[in-house]
């Protein structure tokens, strides 16, 4: 969609999170046999075989930190699964993981939800995208799996 940019979590962050997470903890990584996680570092699902570790993210508070935001008790964190080792991050700049039920969260700039919106139709998914843009008062937008609430990326304004 134009205007709007998939943002991984930063190599930086990336890095920590693979020393310790945002809960305190030493990952654990393991082989992926079966694939098919969403991984959060380079936006694309996992590949049989390979190495990934599930960690604790909080994604509003490190975006809070970096632009001076108070996310007060909408600041969280959560399970996302990110390579093991560093990778090339993602291979595409499109939207990515969009084709199942996705939920929008809206943010902004002081770090407060403005709302959220179910996506149940994949067709939907950069309708609602753009509607949460249009906006003003959106910074940034989470998309996250209905399943489990997992964070899954932040979409900003390019």
């Amino acid at each position: 969609m134009n205007g709007c940019i998939a943002h991984p979590v930063p190599p930086a962050t990336l890095k920590e999170l693979r020393a310790t997470d945002d809960a305190g903890r030493v990952p654990a990584p393991f082989t992926d046999d079966e694939g098919g996680a969403p991984l959060r570092c380079c936006l694309r699902h996992s590949r049989a075989g390979e190495r990934i570790a599930l960690v604790s993210y909080a994604p509003l508070r490190r975006w809070a930190a970096e632009t001076g935001a108070d996310p007060g008790p909408y600041d969280e964190q959560g399970p996302v699964f990110v390579h093991a080792e560093e990778c090339a991050g993602p291979e595409t700049d499109g939207l990515p993981f969009t084709n199942s039920h996705r939920t929008l969260r809206r943010y902004s700039a002081e770090g407060h939800i403005l709302g959220g919106r179910l996506i149940g139709d994949p067709g939907a998914f950069e309708y609602a995208l753009r509607e949460a843009f249009d906006d003003p008062a959106v910074a940034l937008v989470h998309v996250r799996a209905v399943e489990y609430g997992c964070f899954l990326y932040e979409v900003r304004r390019a």
